[in-house]
């Protein structure tokens, strides 16, 4: 019998009801919309990480959100060491991205943080930019709009269609990534 091979979804957001609906929150809404579809309860914390454990077919899944503010997301590091998550492979970010619009999907297996100061934060305690991740597009401040308050407001009702409209496209990334992890299982 072989022992279940691990890996981890942290969705990277500022803790907090007031942030809930921010842009800069894109990570956790849609690593919450993932707990339900999973069945995954986010209702454990250890070292201001909230996350939850399941499996999908062979394979565990930790499901993760740093409650520290976004520039101290790399605090999740040491909590996935302990957990047995494989760094950098077995790790894929969900993270806000100004630079593409409202509702749009980048995926990407490693680089640069691009700006993104909580990837950016996981990208130096881990000391490997090899980290998968999807960035979830919330669109670029308006002319004259600070970027700290655009990606700190809310994001207004009429504009959140465009991340339900991006549930389905980000689902068949994440269940790609979990077959190759899954594969990656079975070849080790």
């Amino acid at each position: 019998m072989s022992l279940l091979k691990s890996c981890a979804i942290i969705g990277l957001g500022n803790p907090g009801e007031s942030y809930r609906w921010t842009r800069h929150n894109a990570g956790k809404i849609f690593l919450d919309n993932l707990a339900k579809d999973f069945n995954i309860a986010l209702d454990q914390r250890k070292d201001a990480i909230l996350w939850g454990e399941g499996k999908i077919e062979d394979l565990k899944i930790f499901l993760a959100f740093p409650e520290t503010y976004m520039n101290l997301s790399g605090r999740v590091v040491p909590w996935l060491k302990q957990k047995n998550v494989g760094l950098p492979d077995r790790v894929l970010i969900l993270s806000d991205d100004i630079n593409l619009s409202l509702g749009t999907l980048r995926y990407r297996e490693g680089g640069s943080a691009g700006g993104q100061k909580g990837l950016l934060s996981i990208i130096q305690a881990a000391g490997s930019d090899r980290i998968a991740r999807i960035r979830i597009g919330v669109g670029s401040p308006p002319i004259g709009v600070d970027l700290s308050h655009y990606v700190l407001g809310q994001i207004p009702h009429a504009e959140r269609e465009s991340l339900v409209l991006a549930w389905k496209p980000f689902r068949e990334i994440v269940d790609r990534w979990l077959l190759s992890m899954r594969k990656a299982s079975l070849e080790a």
